[in-house]
């Protein structure tokens, strides 16, 4: 048999709110994706709260992390989720460290945040909701899915929804960066992390429970059926 007359794969989602809920699915790694992102930061926080020393809480929050991407080592699972911890914490340790500042541990976070508060809000504005590239990703056509008027809108809520929480951290924690409330910085990092990631998260399932869009339709393929 020649190469192409192998048939296509099927999909593996049939609409595109499945398909969405199984990526975010990936991308948050669950509840311990969760947690690996936050115990770094209440350990360097609580460590400076408790002793104002600088090296130590850095110390704490790396070794923390480290501590982590060790035990998933030895169980053999992905470290994706800890390695993305690892480096928030050590960019941040960096930064405290050069400036001798504990709350400068924190402003790549915010930096960061800012920068994709600015990304998402402005993909949604250009009517190239960032949401739809995953889609346009996913199946493989990047641009087909605009020609659907409720992808687009569907993909521009959810987008925004993704900023929402971008830009409640911003607009909370760096008033507190400005101030230098360390203890207070950390707080905010972590009660603005999981809980309000979890607070969007059950936004878009409302939002993708709520429909079914064929995902052949959103890409402009008629899935080898007749058109009319």
């Amino acid at each position: 048999m020649s190469e192409a007359a192998v048939p296509a794969a099927p999909p593996a989602h049939a609409t595109v709110e499945a398909l969405l809920r199984d990526q975010l699915a990936r991308a948050l790694g669950g509840r311990r994706g969760i947690f690996e992102a936050a115990v770094p930061t209440i350990a360097f926080t609580l460590t400076w709260v408790a002793s104002h020393r600088l090296v130590l809480a850095v110390v704490m929050g790396l070794g923390s992390a480290v501590a982590m991407l060790v035990l998933r080592l030895a169980r053999r699972q992905t470290v994706q989720f800890v390695l993305n911890s690892l480096l928030g914490i050590g960019i941040g340790a960096v930064f405290a460290l050069r400036s001798g500042q504990a709350a400068d541990a924190f402003l790549p976070g915010i930096i960061t945040n800012a920068v994709y508060a600015v990304g998402l809000v402005g993909s949604v504005l250009a009517r190239w909701p960032l949401m739809g590239l995953l889609v346009g990703g996913v199946t493989g056509d990047l641009t087909g899915w605009r020609a659907n008027p409720d992808v687009l809108r569907l993909t521009g809520r959810l987008t925004l929804l993704l900023a929402i929480p971008c830009v409640a951290r911003v607009a909370v924690q760096y008033p507190l960066f400005l101030a230098g409330q360390v203890g207070w910085l950390g707080v905010a990092k972590v009660g603005l992390g999981w809980p309000l990631q979890v607070a969007a998260l059950a936004g878009m399932v409302y939002l993708l429970a709520a429909g079914h869009t064929p995902l052949a339709e959103a890409t402009g393929s008629d899935g080898g059926q007749p058109a009319g």
